[in-house]
């Protein structure tokens, strides 16, 4: 039975209820909010470890397990819909049901038990909703800007040109087949041996160096107008690390800067730690503490490639963007 997405009777008429919904390898992520004139206000959100790109790089299909977890967590997600009354929605999935072959089978379950419409996107339309969530924290000194998103079984990477006034121009964009699932997947991410680290960074190094080195930035990071901007969990938690944050604070993370050294003592920290101590962090958890090690491989990868001397941090990502095309459609101002 599809979920009604129809106006809450408590609700002012006309007052429009939005949510946006990402599935991702790794992450069910979904957000509610109202239209403001800036933007939106967000009202509620959730967020739970899935795993739903767990195994399928090797296999091609979503497992039994991956798939119930994620169902469960889609359940939570529709009751929040019924709750807040939403009016306008839109589910996206992402890398883990671009891979598998059974995905097809999957969302017509999401459909059935959950209620939700979910479709998959391409890696295009994936890297244009991250760069529109994150095209606020791009800075006007700037010339052009790297942003990067690792995710589950897929790092996105965006080149794009900037120029006072006018929206980002998307230059050149590749969704590269590794992500913090499947590079922990094949190397581990328990116990993880100095070696080891290397193997995992030298493997993503193949795949970003060849498209880094094709964007020409030698001119922008000799010059000092090259801007390069992380959206991922991967970065988000070296930021929460680095501020010793007693527990996640995305005011406090969105749109920090990290610098180069910063990054290198929190990898480095991380490095020296068992599971149990990165799963004892608060910005790690037991559900993250596997495949965080993955996830500073990949950052490695990219500021070798892009010897950049800060990160700019960005805790937004789909969701938002997707949030912004919606209401744009509907003709608001944001």
């Amino acid at each position: 039975m599809t979920l009604d997405i129809a106006p809450h009777p408590e609700l002012p008429a006309g007052n429009a209820v939005y949510a946006a919904l990402d599935l991702g390898s790794s992450n069910c992520r979904l957000l509610v909010a109202k239209p403001e004139p800036s933007g939106f206000c967000v009202i509620d959100a959730f967020s739970r470890i899935v795993r739903l790109g767990e195994g399928v790089a090797e296999t091609g299909r979503l497992s039994d397990a991956a798939m119930a977890r994620t169902l469960a967590a889609l359940d939570v997600c529709a009751g929040i819909l019924r709750r807040r009354g939403v009016t306008r929605f839109r589910g996206v999935a992402t890398a883990a049901c671009r891979l598998a072959g059974n995905c097809d089978a999957f969302l017509a379950r999401a459909l059935a038990e959950a209620g939700l419409n979910l479709e998959i996107i391409d890696g295009r339309e994936e890297v244009s909703l991250a760069l529109d969530s994150c095209s606020p924290l791009l800075e006007a000194t700037a010339s052009h800007a790297l942003i990067f998103d690792i995710g589950g079984c897929s790092t996105g990477l965006i080149w794009v040109r900037l120029v006072e006034g006018i929206p980002p121009d998307l230059i050149a964009w590749a969704s590269l087949p590794c992500g913090v699932v499947s590079l922990a997947e094949r190397h581990g991410g328990d116990d993880v041996a100095a070696q080891t680290y290397d193997v995992m960074v030298a493997e993503a190094e193949t795949l970003v160096a060849p498209f880094v080195a094709g964007l020409g930035i030698g001119d922008p990071l000799a010059d000092g107008s090259l801007q390069v901007l992380g959206t991922s969990g991967t970065v988000t938690t070296l930021a929460g690390l680095h501020l010793g944050l007693p527990r996640y604070d995305r005011a406090q993370v969105d749109g920090f800067r990290l610098t180069f050294e910063d990054i290198r003592c929190q990898i480095d920290r991380l490095l020296a730690m068992d599971f149990q101590a990165r799963a004892a962090k608060p910005c790690i958890g037991v559900g993250r503490g596997d495949v965080v090690i993955a996830g500073c491989a990949i950052l490695e990868a990219i500021l070798r490639a892009c010897p950049a001397k800060v990160v700019r941090v960005a805790d937004r990502g789909l969701r938002e963007g997707i949030l912004l095309g919606m209401m744009r459609a509907d003709d608001l101002p944001v």
